[in-house]
């Protein structure tokens, strides 16, 4: 059990409890603060309080939050896109839809399961019994390529060129909207959404940097392609930069606007480069986005004939 203990300030009377909480540094979204609310784990001087609770200034706001449920890893054989595999590390080309690892919601057929049944034993450790091999991550409705480490020396080597910016990595992109220049760059900070924890935004406090380069490869009307590259990793960062410059990334539902018969973004991970943390290779892989996003293309193709 992990206890925080926190004195409601004065500036955020009347203000409800549980959205005043998602907002501090504890990093819980409101609706898990609102399940903690409902099974008596938070507490105003001593008191259980209803959902709806306002404190008052000086209050003592005790959270309890209980250690997370065990989750049983089980390996599935689900097909993998393996583009590079030896004894320290594979590339692979994660479909859309498909999550990264098990979490709330989604505790199996992901890349995780997948991965269990393809390499057994031969995952790194390092991010926890969870996160087996998993170096980075691209979100669920983003296609293209990962990196998954097989030991943790390997894992290692491949955590410090990403800390240190050196990983190539370049994404194609269908985004709204007309862009007025073909090149540019967004240099914004992006941390948690203080009214929405599990977004992310482009914000001046409790952020770090993020830089994102982009190319227009072909305007369409009112859609543009685009070619995009990251000097740094930050979640959402693509789909956070794109909609704070107003041009969301296509069919984008969290920080755009949904497309019907499209589930989720138009954003692919075309190419990654780095180095083997073991021979000292530069190693560089690219896939072509999928289907339907090349469908989209033709059509907006032919739109423009």
């Amino acid at each position: 059990m992990t206890t925080h203990e926190l004195i409601f300030p004065e500036e955020a009377c009347g203000t409800r409890l549980d959205k005043w909480i998602a907002g501090t540094e504890i990093g819980l979204s409101r609706c898990a603060v609102q399940g903690l609310i409902a099974t008596g784990n938070v507490t105003a001087d001593g008191k259980i309080i209803p959902k709806n609770f306002r404190p008052k200034s000086g209050m003592k706001i005790i959270i309890s939050v209980p250690p997370p449920e065990e989750i049983e890893l089980i390996p599935q054989n689900i097909p993998l896109d393996i583009l590079y595999e030896d004894n320290d590390l594979l590339v692979v080309n994660k479909p859309k839809g498909m999550v990264v690892h098990p979490a709330a919601g989604n505790y199996d057929e992901t890349l995780v399961n997948a991965l269990l049944f393809h390499c057994k034993d031969s995952l790194s450790g390092i991010n926890g019994v969870i996160r087996p091999g998993i170096v980075h991550r691209i979100d669920k409705n983003t296609s293209g390529l990962l990196i998954v480490a097989k030991n943790d020396a390997a894992h290692q080597g491949l955590a410090e060129q990403i800390k240190a910016h050196s990983f190539t990595r370049e994404y194609e992109a269908l985004a709204v909207g007309n862009f007025s220049e073909t090149t540019g760059v967004i240099n914004a900070p992006i941390g948690r959404n203080p009214l929405d924890r599990k977004k992310m935004c482009v914000i001046q406090q409790n952020s770090r940097s993020a830089v994102t380069h982009y190319e227009v490869l072909t305007q369409y009307q009112n859609i543009a392609h685009l070619k995009l590259t990251l000097e740094t990793g930050r979640t959402h960062q693509i789909r956070v930069h794109l909609a704070y410059i107003g041009h969301s990334v296509y069919g984008d539902d969290v920080y755009g606007k949904a497309v019907k018969g499209i589930q989720g973004q138009c954003l692919h991970a075309k190419k990654i480069g780095f180095i083997h943390p073991k021979t000292g290779e530069y190693l560089e892989f690219s896939c072509s986005p999928p289907e339907y996003f090349q469908k989209l293309i033709r059509k907006l193709a032919s739109e423009k004939r």
